[in-house]
């Protein structure tokens, strides 16, 4: 039996500093974008968090993917 893999949705999410802890440490938090195209490119996706860093104050950390995919058996 083959299992084919379909992929569902995919979000980009970025990770943006929101304050530092008590140890003078940045903290975090996490923005998600919802509904990019499942054939986006990697390099287009990135491009835009970059983008996206000129306007966010305090910066960002890491940019992520996220690709949700059923797994069909045929």
């Amino acid at each position: 039996m083959a299992v084919n893999k379909i992929i569902d949705s995919t979000s980009l999410t970025i990770e943006i500093q929101n304050g530092v802890d008590k140890s003078g440490d940045p903290t975090y938090s996490k923005k998600t974008f919802s509904n990019v195209r499942n054939d986006a490119d990697s390099q287009n996706l990135y491009d835009v968090a970059e983008a996206m860093n000129l306007f966010i104050y305090g910066g960002t950390r890491d940019t992520l993917v996220n690709v949700t995919s059923n797994l069909i058996n045929s």
